[in-house]
């Protein structure tokens, strides 16, 4: 059993900075960030193959968003950069077993209750 807890959401101006944080409890291999607008679907934002260190990006965010997991701390990070308005949306830390399909929600077994992100113009 994964346990995560997101935290660092908040409010920012467009162009802004804000650092997500999630904290595993239990034994994870691949561990990730996904967001959710309203009346939108959930959609994969970054991940990371633990121990291989590879890491995916969706492509909105590609070359703004830097993802990383510190095994000391057992935790994901998410630094986000240059944020604009459509980035608004509930983040969620997500895990699972295999490193395989490392963007598909679907694909995740454990979930963190959300961060909100909000980017104002």
């Amino acid at each position: 059993q994964v346990q995560l807890v997101e935290s660092g959401g908040g409010s920012v101006q467009a162009g802004g900075s804000l650092r997500l944080s999630c904290t595993l409890s239990g034994r994870a291999y691949a561990v990730g960030w996904f967001r959710q607008a309203p009346g939108k679907e959930r959609e994969g934002v970054a991940s990371v193959c633990i121990g291989v260190e590879d890491t995916y990006y969706g492509d909105d965010v590609k070359g703004r968003f830097t993802a990383y997991y510190r095994d000391a701390e057992k935790s994901l990070y998410l630094q986000m950069n240059n944020l604009k308005p459509e980035d608004t949306a509930m983040y969620y830390c997500a895990a699972k077993t295999a490193c395989i399909s490392m963007l598909r929600s679907s694909d995740y077994n454990y979930w963190g209750q959300g961060t909100q992100v909000t980017v104002s113009s």
